[in-house]
């Protein structure tokens, strides 16, 4: 197989830990080339080239496909008419349909409920008084949430009471609506999976997500749930892989039902945040894993090695500008920050992994670990 050039639209963290496992992988993909608003991203931190521009210019996608052989994104946030036009230049993956249908919550869901996957009950909002009349037969409480644009809860309104139905929908400026039905979970999970270009797919363990402000706060590996339900999970994240066209890692995000059934919440068609821990606990990186399905290649062992807890360091509220992080040193932990030069209230500026190396804490003793560890790599002023 002849060496490669990747290019992604998106030079954030998720292309920086992209460009880390293409560099291990210097046989298959030969140079990185990413698309990205902000200068000195960081992913260019990690080496790879950078063309500066917004992630919907035309022109600077274009100019991207031109440059590269194979053209991923670690947001769905690009143009997808304009990947369908940048397929005639390079190979883009995944597809620009799946893209297209992921990046409209509310064809995503029917897209799924089409194919038999099971999702939380929604509906298209056209204006206010859709809204009132079809809220009826979702009861309260129910979220309001903009269809495209939007993401870690930034795109939702939670109503409750028909009081709020008109500053729920002016929340949204205008923008297309879709309702859904509140779910009364037990907990939140995901499957990081993937799909290679041979239609092989594998998916790794079901692990269990937990918010804070609608912001993933920390992923345990695996979920503290029943085998059946760990089945469950799986059985479905691979008939959504079979009914999406296109190559790669997709996170797939899903409730457990007080009665122990499986729903998915929403699906981000790249690598995903809830698989951050796949850095330490897996023999396979989800990062490596994506590019092991969208060159070609069999796809790596997906078993998880060692239980372990990722947990996101995000900005504290009330604080903006550059910062400075405490040296943590202890066994089986392992942080990972991602360039940003500034801190911003809830700003993504990095994460850490804690694993249980010799399989005697369990997730109990990890957690408790983890308590101790949290308030020590909060970012302050340098």
């Amino acid at each position: 197989m002849l060496k490669q050039v990747l290019g992604i639209i998106g030079g954030g963290q998720l292309g920086m830990m992209l460009t880390e496992a293409a560099r291990k992988m210097p046989e298959h993909i030969s140079d990185v080339i990413v698309l990205d608003p902000n200068p000195n991203c960081s992913a260019s931190q990690a080496g790879a080239k950078q063309i500066v521009g917004d992630f919907k210019d035309r022109n600077a996608i274009l100019e991207l496909a031109s440059k590269v052989d194979i053209l991923t994104y670690e947001i769905e946030s690009g143009d997808s008419a304009v990947l369908k036009i940048a397929e005639s230049k390079t190979t883009v993956t995944p597809s620009p349909e799946t893209l297209r249908i992921i990046q409209d919550k509310f064809l995503q869901k029917s897209f799924l409920n089409d194919n038999g996957i099971p999702v939380t009950d929604f509906v298209e909002i056209a204006s206010i008084g859709d809204l009132r009349k079809k809220i009826t037969g979702f009861g309260y409480p129910a979220l309001l949430k903009a269809r495209r644009d939007a993401y870690d809860g930034r795109g939702n309104f939670k109503i409750k009471s028909e009081n709020e139905l008109v500053s729920a929908l002016n929340y949204f400026s205008g923008k297309p609506l879709m309702l859904e039905k509140f779910v009364d979970f037990k907990m939140e999970v995901s499957v990081i999976a993937a799909r290679n270009t041979k239609g092989q797919i594998a998916t790794y363990p079901l692990v269990e997500n937990i918010h804070e402000n609608n912001i993933l706060k920390m992923t345990i590996a695996p979920a503290r749930v029943t085998k059946q339900v760990a089945l469950e999970a799986e059985k479905i994240a691979k008939e959504t892989m079979q009914v999406l066209h296109g190559a790669g890692v997709f996170g797939i995000e899903m409730f457990v039902t007080k009665q122990d059934k499986i729903l998915i919440n929403e699906i981000a068609p790249r690598v995903h945040n809830s698989g951050h821990h796949t850095l330490q606990s897996s023999k396979t990186t989800q990062f490596e894993q994506h590019l092991r399905a969208i060159i070609g290649l069999e796809l790596g062992d997906t078993a998880l090695i060692h239980p372990t807890i990722m947990y996101n360091i995000l900005g504290p509220d009330g604080f903006q500008g550059k910062y400075k992080m405490p040296d943590i040193k202890m066994d089986n932990f392992y942080l990972k920050m991602y360039g940003k030069e500034e801190s911003k209230p809830q700003r993504k500026l990095g994460h850490f992994n804690l694993v249980d190396a010799d399989d005697t804490l369990g997730i109990s003793g990890l957690l408790e670990s983890v308590s101790t560890i949290k308030d020590k790599v909060v970012p302050s002023s340098t």
